[in-house]
């Protein structure tokens, strides 16, 4: 039992080591210019944070009215 159970780790072990080097992906990644989409990444953020300041403005000025100030 113990020795099918050391073959199956030494199996395991073996078979992942065979697969750790991924694909080289250097043709397609060398194509894309990453400061475009950086770019639009940081746009959408800020419009979310705009969005998110202009909610919470509104909700604590709602607020303030119905308490009376």
């Amino acid at each position: 039992m113990l020795k099918k159970i050391g073959v199956a780790v030494v199996s395991l072990f073996a078979a992942s080591s065979a697969f750790a080097v991924g694909p080289d992906l250097t043709a397609l990644t060398s194509a894309v210019d990453f400061g475009t989409v950086v770019t639009a990444v940081l746009s959408i953020a800020g419009m979310l944070a705009v969005v998110y300041v202009a909610v919470k403005g509104a909700s604590i000025g709602l607020n303030m009215l119905k308490r009376g100030g």
